[in-house]
């Protein structure tokens, strides 16, 4: 009888090396309320993302947009647009970060929530005082880390991809999200 046991071990070994971390943080109903707790309504308002509309992304951010379909909800109080609640993935160092924004009519970022990190690193994004930074910013803004954003030591990739990720997200708003209803 043969002993298939060294086999065995060579895929346990493969997985105990593939990055398992991953955390959970924030639903996106849990999100929705942290960033527009006022809101009495979300309303599913993604955008589809053709050729002309990802060239226009991307030529006025400077980044790629990955995305056919971006998830969209209108936040609304008794029918009155609050502002737009969007759910997006930007690569970290290797995994993807989700995340959401919250984004004014007036395409001003009303707040930022991590929702899901799978990295081993770079999870200090999650940070109040690091995401707040990020509030208030508009298409004005230099959006330059380490300028207008602060980079935090051992999550520079995390840092950077989320921030470009929310001016992307406002360059969408602008293109494609009504300021008013």
């Amino acid at each position: 009888m043969r002993d298939y046991t060294p086999l065995l071990l060579v895929p346990a070994a493969l997985l105990a090396t593939a990055p398992l971390h991953a955390e959970e943080y924030l639903s996106v109903e849990q999100a929705q309320k942290a960033l527009f707790p006022e809101a009495d309504r979300f309303v599913t308002a993604p955008v589809l993302v053709g050729d002309t509309l990802r060239e226009a992304i991307e030529e006025r951010s400077g980044l790629k947009q990955r995305w056919e379909k971006q998830e969209v909800w209108r936040a609304e109080k008794d029918g009155k647009l609050l502002g737009w609640f969007i759910v997006d993935n930007v690569v970290g160092k290797h995994e993807f970060i989700t995340y959401a924004a919250a984004l004014l009519p007036e395409g001003r970022v009303k707040g930022v929530e991590v929702m899901v990190f799978r990295e081993t690193h770079g999870d200090q994004i999650r940070e109040t005082s690091w995401r707040k930074t990020l509030e208030g910013k508009t298409l004005a803004d230099p959006f330059k880390l380490d300028k207008d954003v602060p980079n935090i030591s051992g999550a520079t990739l995390s840092c950077r991809n989320v921030m470009n990720g929310v001016k992307r997200l406002l360059v969408l708003q602008q293109l494609a999200l009504p300021a008013t209803p």
